[in-house]
């Protein structure tokens, strides 16, 4: 019987591995963090907010018999000889699941470097120090770091956001729909410095590129992620954003059996158009997983793998009594509102060439349904 080893005990690997288990292969699943799969998102929010539960954050699992290796961290890959390195130790396969994801991004410049917030561990030792009158720095102004500072306001921390960005979550949002929601961060007392980076941090804050010198008890950095792919060096393989696949997920560039998976891969969808891109949404894990699973199955049978993979993208956010849901990638179109007002309720399209691409609704989830089916190529 053909023997899988999943590099990473994420979400991503969680679904390929049951789903070549179901196909009836061994599968070992590699993870570096001591803990099995479990729910990422809460914790810059509910988890955060109420006290990190551990327990509840764990994904189902579906099969018992899959061998997991927690607590042990992949440092190098042979495609040729199928071999990968963990410590001092070495596990052969037939197939081969990427699955190792991202971790934060650090801004170059000098000065203690600012804890993170990326896994349960983070999580605890945040919430230990937001308590009611503390002060909170948030480096970064994307969903992470304006979840956060909803959360630390929520918990009656006194929260400054910084950003080099125009306006919060701007990729995503686009500059109309970022800018209300500074204004709604604001109406709950959070302090902004945008469009200036940071020249140097400190123990207790940071310097800014304009000599701005702020303060703060707490000092989290979140901006942006960078993919796990240094022990895959020396393969021949596409590492310029991720791990290159195609559209089922079979990475390219070897013969070997290989498939990526969920945030580092980067895949075409034809939804939208054939650029290979690498997407950070909440269900992209799940959906690539499986299609993963059905990929390299195939080609440990010794057939071609077949289908058309197509997700749709979707992302959620829950800040104050703001509840934004998405579906496709707005980041690729123009905002235009089509219902509400940008100050409130309101359903945004995103535009590409006469075409809609994207969707987010703030507290308008109900009213996105339809456009699960509608955005993108469906064929």
């Amino acid at each position: 019987m053909s023997h899988v080893v999943v590099v990473g005990a994420g979400l991503g690997g969680l679904r390929a591995a049951e789903s070549l288990r179901a196909q009836g292969f061994d599968v070992t699943v590699i993870g570096e963090e001591p803990h099995l799969p479990y729910n990422r998102p809460p914790l810059s929010k509910e988890s955060l907010k109420g006290g990190v539960e551990m327990e509840g954050l764990y994904f189902r699992r579906k099969h018992e018999d899959i061998d997991w290796r927690l607590g042990a961290a992949v440092t190098g890959c042979s495609l040729a000889s199928r071999v990968v390195e963990v410590d001092d130790a070495a596990y052969t396969f037939d197939g081969l699941v990427i699955a190792s994801g991202i971790r934060p991004r650090h801004l170059p410049v000098p000065g203690p470097q600012p804890p993170v917030l990326r896994t349960v561990d983070d999580a605890l030792r945040l919430r230990g120090t937001l308590t009611p009158g503390a002060s909170l720095l948030v480096i970064g102004a994307g969903f992470i770091g304006c979840e956060v500072a909803a959360t630390a306001r929520q918990l009656g921390c006194e929260v400054t956001v910084t950003a080099y960005d125009a306006q919060p979550m701007i990729r995503p949002l686009g500059e109309h729909l970022g800018a209300a929601m500074r204004e709604h961060h604001e109406a709950h007392g959070v302090q902004f410095h945008l469009g200036v980076g940071v020249a140097e941090f400190h123990a207790d804050g940071a310097t800014l590129a304009d000599g701005t010198r702020l303060t703060a008890d707490v000092v989290i950095e979140a901006v942006g992620s960078v993919p796990n792919v240094e022990w895959l060096h020396g393969n021949n393989l596409d590492l310029a954003d991720g791990v290159l696949t195609d559209n089922l997920m079979q990475v390219t560039g070897t013969d070997v059996p290989v498939v990526a998976v969920g945030d580092i891969a980067r895949f075409p969808n034809p939804r939208f158009d054939d650029v290979p891109r690498r997407i950070e949404h909440w269900n992209l894990p799940t959906e690539t997983g499986k299609r993963a699973g059905l990929t390299l199955g195939a080609l440990l049978r010794g057939e071609e793998p077949e289908g058309d993979f197509r997700p749709m993208p979707a992302f959620w956010s829950d800040q104050y009594d703001y509840g934004l849901q998405s579906y496709g990638e707005p980041g690729l179109g123009e905002a235009t509102l089509v219902d509400g007002e940008w100050s409130g309720d309101c359903i945004v399209e995103y535009v590409r060439d006469g075409e809609v691409v994207g969707v987010v609704g703030v507290n308008r989830t109900k009213d996105l349904m339809g456009y699960r089916k509608s955005i993108g190529h469906e064929s």
